[in-house]
């Protein structure tokens, strides 16, 4: 089944309520924790879970006063429960609660990432093994090649995002970490104890000497992770966009019913939701650049990274789960002209023949150096005078002088170039 275009779980999970129903769950579980070796009496923590209830307008007003989150959502979060409430955030400092619940919310989005992946993976295998042997040519340099099948193309695509998937994994892994121990890491007021029993309640592997925060190589790990899949969904966008150039016009993007494609210009037929495939692909792999510069911080912490954080996680997370749910969409309907992928396979003459022609002289005996500049003057020639390479190449003396008829109408043979297709789809559909 083909997933919703947009996501709406991603961006609740990044909101205001989530966030601080993570920071609520991570200090009842520290308080648990405190419980549990008979620091914080086990009535006052089951008060607090009884008790507590966030109101964000409430959090609000006190930050204007604090100026510092975490406090506003302490006191807010005490005011609900009664005295019990001077035991919350026992020990801790703010990281604690922050990077912990980072930890939660990104291997939630991750998850949902990594669905998406898997969704786009199947979408791809079923095209690429629809169209295994729709032929048309390949490109190098954006100059025709040799003749390959869109299925083969599409093939690329597929693998590539095997790749993703087994990379997001390791990504979710990565930051898959809790850090319970204080101001500076050292659990000079909070025992570790405490940190491996929230880490093992929400399924957490502990940091190890972790400072006052989660070292941010993590998150920049983690962001390299989405910038690598968002250049992906670009590469295949802009194949697709090539593809639906004028000259081209090989494979295009979905166009709906009633769309139009310029507000001038009634014939046009833009690709522009591989164009904002695109462009916002861009703005994933600046916010690496971002995630890479927070590593190196001052001492134990300091607060730099915080205020990028607040744009770059969850604009990078719910960015590539919206282009890796567009292009399912765009590869799902898109339109693949097979008539025009003939016309272009034509467009030269049948000069892609010129490496089957240039080994089959090398095996007679002639050296490289002669039947390379022998072809090249011959394709040229074809090319510029528009005539079928394979007529001249047939009539050509020299060739005649070592390649009989029935050998030059086998390396004409296009089936030949893609003989060895269905040794490389097995992985496809054995897959």
């Amino acid at each position: 089944m083909i997933p919703r275009y947009t996501r709406k779980e991603i961006a609740e999970i990044w909101s205001e309520e989530n966030k601080f129903r993570k920071y609520l769950e991570v200090e009842i579980a520290a308080l648990e924790g405190w419980s549990k070796i008979g620091v914080i009496p086990e009535e006052a923590v089951k008060k607090i879970k009884e008790k507590a209830k966030i109101d964000i307008n409430r959090i609000n007003e006190i930050e204007k006063i604090t100026n510092h989150d975490v406090i506003a959502f302490v006191e807010q979060i005490s005011e609900t429960v009664g005295d019990e409430g001077k035991y919350i955030h026992f020990g801790l400092t703010s990281s604690d609660i922050i990077d912990t619940s980072y930890s939660l919310i990104l291997r939630e989005v991750g998850k949902l990432i990594l669905e998406d992946i898997e969704n786009l993976i199947e979408i791809l295998k079923n095209k690429a093994i629809e169209y295994k042997d729709t032929i048309m040519i390949g490109r190098t340099h954006g100059i025709h090649a040799e003749p390959i099948t869109l299925g083969f193309k599409i093939g690329t695509w597929y693998f590539e995002f095997i790749r993703n998937k087994e990379r997001m994994k390791r990504a979710i892994e990565e930051i898959n970490v809790g850090k319970i121990s204080g101001a500076v890491g050292t659990f000079s007021n909070v025992l570790p104890e405490v940190e491996e029993y929230v880490c093992n309640k929400f399924n957490l592997k502990k940091e190890r000497f972790s400072t006052q925060i989660i070292s941010r190589d993590r998150y920049a790990y983690f962001l390299s992770i989405l910038g690598i899949i968002a250049s992906s969904c670009e590469k295949v966008a802009l194949q697709i966009r090539l593809l639906q150039q004028t000259e081209i016009s090989e494979i295009f993007e979905p166009f709906g019913k009633g769309q139009k494609g310029s507000s001038a210009m009634p014939h046009k037929r833009n690709p522009i939701l591989c164009e904002r495939v695109c462009g916002l692909a861009r703005v994933i792999k600046k916010n690496v650049n971002v995630a890479l510069e927070n590593v190196a911080l001052w001492h134990e912490r300091d607060i730099s990274h915080s205020s990028a954080e607040r744009i770059i996680l969850p604009e990078s997370t719910i960015l590539l789960d919206y282009i890796l749910n567009l292009l399912i969409r765009i590869i799902d309907g898109m339109e693949v002209k097979k008539e025009n992928m003939d016309k272009n396979l034509k467009l030269l003459n049948n000069v892609y023949f010129s490496q089957k022609l240039l080994n089959a002289l090398v095996l007679k005996g002639v050296s490289r150096k002669q039947a390379y500049e022998v072809i090249q003057k011959l394709s040229f020639w074809a090319m510029n005078e528009r005539v079928d390479f394979c007529d001249v190449a047939q009539k050509d003396d020299f060739i005649r002088k070592y390649i009989n008829e029935d050998e030059l109408n086998q390396i004409f043979d296009v089936k030949q170039l893609l003989k060895n297709l269905n040794k490389i789809f097995k992985y496809i559909e054995e897959g």
